[in-house]
């Protein structure tokens, strides 16, 4: 069973003047977590296990010194061929070192068979990789999982050594000094047990894109195909909105002045509600979008931080874990407020809330990279985010070749979304929130009797 964001998106071609084009299924699957395969079904496919080792008077390889020992394990598979699963680190000149804990997914340790054999090598780091074999032990999940005890020391053989010295015993020994199993819980967990997720969408209205009355211009509307915006707007609103209840969006625009007055807006309604920007699903923010082009000016600049606020604001009163917010901005260019935006960005990490940042267009998107903080965590004066909430994608690289636009939409919504999960689940982590119980299946009464006097 597949554990997934998304798991069925209805993504086609939509022409914003009423053209009837069927949608066309596209399935589209993001993991949060390992699958468990069906041998393993007794195994919850979210468990790991935390586990400490010490050795005792291993043996002492090096000329100079003593060794620098670390364990490598392998699980066995069912060819009798072993594959490796943990390496630890290696403790400097000692014989007798205590490893750090780790944690490790039980599905990895055994693949659900507590019977199955792992095998520990344990060795004598070498600066040229070439490390000397201090010897082995067997064991297995369901030995493991005692705990500390006798049954958890185990003797390091070393088979060469012990053919050839009679008196052999063994090249020290390794102590299982704690063992606890943990349960995962998923993206999925929060969702069954009524977290909400509030979607917003934010637009760049600057003049950068073209007169939309142009085809060169990004916010053409082609009576044939969507522009690049609503295909971006499309592929990842119609995915996020099956996890919002109400499927109110609220949808904003910014770059551009507005009517009556030409007053130039970073935060406006596409609606033209500034009280109420909530439209209804993606086909309404769609219509919202269309109309807008037809009743403001494109301006600009490019500002992003007053739509990151916007979301920011709600997203601080809602803290418990029973809400979280996701904001799509599409864009076309080069950010005008980058301090802002990094500063208003670095607020935002302590709060429920994940930005996804589509790049439309052939503009370099440097500044987008750096947002996105994958390589270099965000900072703004000398404030680091404290997690990476940010997810950028230029919508070009996930154009298909063939004019295949429902396979550029749904490679476009797998990549945008893939990071959702694990953002989401770092706040709620770090915040200590658990998912709440899922309510239990509705099972309507059952039908009266009907009975013949």
């Amino acid at each position: 069973m597949n554990n997934s964001f998304l798991s069925m998106a209805s993504i086609g071609d939509f022409d914003p003047l009423n053209a009837t084009i069927p949608a066309t299924k596209v399935e589209i699957t993001v993991s949060c977590r390992y699958d468990v395969d069906s041998k393993s079904a007794n195994l919850s496919k979210h468990e790991s296990v935390m586990m400490q080792f010490c050795g005792n008077k291993l043996d002492k390889m090096d000329f100079f010194g003593k060794s620098d020992p670390f364990l490598v394990f392998y699980r066995s598979n069912e060819d009798g061929t072993f594959t490796i699963c943990h390496k630890t680190e290696v403790i400097k000149n000692t014989l007798n070192p205590v490893w750090q804990a780790f944690k490790i997914p039980v599905r990895a340790l055994c693949n659900g068979d507590f019977d199955r054999t792992i095998k520990v090598e344990v060795y004598d780091w070498d600066r040229d990789g070439s490390h000397d074999f201090i010897g082995e032990f067997s064991t297995s999940y369901r030995e493991l999982s005692r705990g500390q005890s006798q049954f958890n020391v185990y003797e390091v053989v070393n088979p060469k050594k012990k053919g050839k010295k009679k008196k052999y015993l063994n090249s020290g020994t390794v102590t299982l000094l704690s063992f606890l199993v943990d349960m995962e819980v998923t993206f999925l967990d929060y969702i069954k047990g009524g977290t909400q997720i509030n979607f917003t969408v934010a637009i760049d209205f600057t003049a950068s894109n073209g007169n939309p009355a142009q085809p060169t211009s990004l916010h053409y509307m082609s009576p044939y195909q969507l522009n690049a915006y609503a295909m971006a707007l499309k592929a990842v609103g119609e995915i996020i909105q099956d996890y919002d209840s109400d499927k109110m969006f609220p949808a904003l625009g910014f770059g551009a002045k507005l009517p009556p007055d030409g007053r130039v807006s970073h935060e406006f309604a596409l609606n033209g509600n500034p009280q109420n920007p909530y439209c209804a699903g993606i086909e309404g923010v769609m219509e919202a979008y269309y109309q807008s082009l037809k009743s403001v000016q494109l301006y600009g600049p490019t500002n992003f931080s007053p739509v990151i606020n916007h979301v920011a604001r709600y997203a601080a009163s809602v803290k418990d874990g029973s809400q979280y917010f996701v904001l799509l901005i599409i864009t076309d260019g080069v950010i005008s407020d980058m301090a802002q935006t990094k500063e208003s960005i670095v607020n935002a990490s302590c709060l429920p809330m994940s930005i996804i940042i589509v790049g439309v267009g052939p503009a370099e998107f440097d500044a987008m990279v750096e947002l996105d903080g994958d390589e270099i965590r965000i900072s703004s004066r000398g404030r680091y985010a404290e997690r990476d909430i940010v997810q950028f994608v230029p919508f070009r690289d996930y154009i298909d070749r063939t004019g295949n636009h429902i396979l550029s939409m749904a490679r476009l919504a797998k990549d945008v979304l893939a990071e959702i999960p694990d953002q989401f689940l770092s706040y709620m982590r770090t915040r200590g929130i658990k998912p709440s119980p899922a309510p239990p299946p509705y099972t309507p009464p059952g039908q009266p009797i009907q009975t013949q006097i």
